[in-house]
C-alpha cells in the first residue's frame, strides 16, 4: 500500500480534535434538524442499489469537510486505487487483494481468464445439481468455517425467495459434533451433496467435519464418494486422498472473508442459479465502480468509513449495532463481525508501530423486530451511546412464493408494520423523551404508589443517539451484492485512515498453534510446562 502519513500525525487530525472539543461533542440532533430544514437532503446519499440517510448522525457540514480533508491527507484515493489495481497491499503476506476482480466482467479485470474459467465451470456444475430429476440431489451440505461458511450461510437465506424449490441447503462449521449431528439426521446419502470448503484442505474444524460426514455417508450405505463430495480448495492432492475428484479453486489474492464471490459461493450458486449469481456479482461490481469514481463527499463507502473513524476515535464509541429489518438478513450482523473485526481489529499500523488510537469497534446485532424485544432497552436508556445501523427493505418478495391472496394481503400489512417499527426506532433514538414529557403520559403498568416524579425519570430517554438508515428497494441478488460490497469498501476506508493492514489476520493463528500443542496432552495427561489454570482445566476436562 502506498505510504502515507498516519492519521494522527496529520494537520487534519488536529483540526478534527479542535472541532470535536469546540462543537462536535455537544452537537444535538434535535437542534440540528430545527436549524436546518435541508439536513436530510444534504446528508442523504444514493449509491447503486442502496440509499443512505446519514442525517441522524452526530456530524454536520464542518465535520464532513474536515473528515474529507483527513481522507485526502491519508492518501485514501491512492490507497483505493492501489487496491483496485492489484498492488500487493497486504504487505505482511506480500499479496494483492483482488476480490473485486471476481465480479469484474469478462476482460475487464485482472486475471480475467482464470476468474471466468472457474466461474463458468462453477455455474455449469451448479446447474447440474439444481436439475434434481437428473442429479437426484435434494440436500446440499456446506462444510467450512469462517470465510468459507459465514458468507454462504448469510447469503443463501437472504435470497431464499430466489432459491430452487425442493432443494435444501445446510451449513456445518463448528468442530463441536452437536453442529453436524442434527444435520445428518435429516439426510439420505443417495440424495445429498457435501461441499468441503477449505483452501488448504487442512483447516482443523472443516476437515474434522468432512471426515465425520464421509463416515456417516459410508455407514449409511452411501456409494460413489466422488459423486457426493465436491471440494472448494487448491490442494488437489489432499482432496484426491479424501476421495474427491471434482474441485473448484481460488487464489491467494482472495482473502477468506472476501471469498463469497469466488468458488466459496458454490452453495449460493446452487441455491439461486447461474443467472441470479451473475446478478449478485453485477451488484457488487456496480458498488465497486461507485467506490472507484464517486467524489469523496458523495462516495457512500468512504462516508461510512469516515463516520466510523469519527465515532471510534473522537466520540469514543466502542461498538456499533446493526439491525436489519428483514428476516432474510438475520445472519448479516454475524457476517459483518468477521468482515470488520477480523479486518480492522489490529493494534499496530502497517509499519508495525503501536497504535495509540482505537481501531475496529465491536459489531453486533439482530434482525428487527426481534432486537427491539431484546437489547434495544440498552440502546435507548443505557449508559453507553451505541450508534445503530438500520437496514430497511421497501418491497417484499412474497409474491414469488405463490401465496393465496388473503395470505399475501396479511403479509403486506405486516410489512408496513415492520417498516414503521424501523423508522420509529431511529426516531426514538434521536428524539428521546424528557421527564416532563413522561410525567404527562399515563403508564397503565406502573406502580400506583410510586412517586410520579420518580416514575417520570424511569420513563425518560436521553435521546440524541445516532443512527444510520440504509434502504434497499428489494432484497434481490443484485442489491445484496451491492450491500456486501458497500461494507467491504467501508472497512477498507476506515482501515486505510488508521494506516493498518486490513487483509491479514495473525490474531487467528496463536490459538490454533496452542490448540495443536494441547491436543496430545488430552491423551497423555502431561501438564508439564503449562500454567496452573490451563493444567487444572486440562485435568478437569480429560
Amino acid at each position: 500500500m502506498p505510504t502515507a502519513p498516519r492519521c494522527d500525525d496529520t494537520i487534519a487530525w488536529s483540526a478534527l480534535q479542535g472541532h470535536f472539543q469546540g462543537h462536535g461533542r455537544t452537537l444535538d440532533l434535535r437542534e440540528a434538524f430545527a436549524r436546518d430544514a435541508g439536513r436530510f437532503e444534504a446528508l442523504a446519499v444514493q449509491a447503486p442499489e442502496v440509499f443512505a440517510d446519514l442525517s441522524k448522525n452526530l456530524w454536520d457540514g464542518t465535520t464532513l469537510r474536515l473528515l474529507i480533508e483527513l481522507a485526502q491527507a491519508c492518501d485514501l484515493p491512492a490507497r483505493r486505487d492501489a487496491l483496485l489495481a492489484g498492488e500487493p497491499i497486504n504487505s505482511t503476506e506480500g499479496r494483492a487483494v483482488l476480490h473485486t476482480a471476481l465480479r469484474a466482467p469478462r476482460g475487464a479485470g485482472p486475471f480475467s481468464d482464470e476468474v471466468h474459467g472457474v466461474l463458468d465451470a462453477l455455474l455449469a456444475y451448479a446447474e447440474t445439481v439444481r436439475d434434481g430429476a437428473a442429479s437426484g440431489i435434494t440436500d446440499v451440505v456446506n462444510i467450512g468455517i469462517g470465510g468459507s461458511d459465514l458468507g454462504p450461510q448469510m447469503a443463501v437465506p437472504a435470497l431464499q425467495a430466489f432459491s430452487q424449490p425442493g432443494l435444501r441447503l445446510h451449513f456445518v462449521s463448528n468442530v463441536d459434533g452437536h453442529d453436524i449431528v442434527p444435520v445428518l439426521a435429516k439426510l439420505k446419502p443417495e440424495s445429498t451433496l457435501f461441499i468441503v470448503a477449505s483452501k488448504t484442505f487442512t483447516t482443523q474444524e472443516t476437515m474434522a467435519n468432512a471426515h465425520a460426514a464421509r463416515a456417516w455417508f459410508l455407514a449409511a450405505g452411501g456409494t460413489d464418494t466422488a459423486r457426493h463430495f465436491v471440494g472448494v480448495t487448491t490442494n488437489l492432492e489432499a482432496a484426491a486422498r479424501f476421495g474427491i475428484t471434482r474441485t473448484f479453486g481460488f487464489w491467494d489474492w482472495v482473502g477468506g472473508r472476501y471469498s463469497l464471490w469466488s468458488a466459496i459461493g458454490l452453495p449460493l450458486a446452487i441455491a439461486i442459479g447461474a443467472e441470479n449469481f451473475r446478478a449478485f456479482l453485477a451488484g457488487a461490481r456496480a458498488m465497486d465502480e461507485h467506490f472507484a469514481t464517486a467524489p469523496l463527499d458523495a462516495n457512500l463507502p468512504v462516508l461510512l468509513g469516515l463516520l466510523d473513524v469519527w465515532y471510534r476515535n473522537f466520540h469514543g464509541f466502542g461498538s456499533r449495532s446493526v439491525a436489519p429489518y428483514h428476516q432474510g438478513l438475520k445472519r448479516f450482523p454475524a457476517y459483518l463481525q468477521q468482515l470488520e473485526m477480523e479486518s480492522n481489529g489490529k493494534c499496530v499500523d502497517a509499519e508495525g508501530r503501536a497504535l495509540g488510537l482505537g481501531t475496529s469497534p465491536v459489531v453486533w446485532g439482530e434482525a428487527g423486530t426481534n432486537g427491539q424485544h431484546a437489547y434495544f432497552q440498552m440502546l435507548h436508556q443505557g449508559t453507553d451511546v451505541i450508534p445503530v445501523e438500520f437496514i430497511a427493505v421497501k418491497h417484499t418478495t412474497h409474491e414469488r412464493a405463490g401465496l393465496a391472496p388473503e395470505v399475501a394481503a396479511q403479509l403486506a400489512d405486516q410489512h408496513v408494520k415492520l417498516l414503521a417499527n424501523c423508522l420509529a426506532q431511529s426516531q426514538a433514538l434521536m428524539l428521546g423523551k424528557t421527564a416532563d414529557e413522561a410525567a404527562t403520559e399515563s403508564a397503565p403498568t406502573a406502580s400506583k404508589t410510586l412517586d410520579p416524579a420518580v416514575l417520570a425519570r424511569h420513563r425518560s430517554f436521553p435521546g440524541n443517539r445516532p443512527s444510520t438508515t440504509l434502504v434497499l428497494e428489494a432484497l434481490t441478488p443484485r442489491s445484496l451484492g451491492a450491500l456486501i460490497a458497500l461494507y467491504e469498501h467501508r472497512v477498507f476506508t476506515s482501515g486505510a485512515i488508521w494506516g493498518i493492514n486490513s487483509f491479514d489476520q495473525w490474531g487467528v493463528e496463536l490459538g490454533k498453534a496452542l490448540c495443536n500443542q494441547l491436543l496430545p496432552r488430552f491423551a497423555s495427561g502431561d501438564a508439564a510446562g503449562l500454567d496452573a489454570s490451563t493444567a487444572g482445566l486440562l485435568a478437569r476436562l480429560r
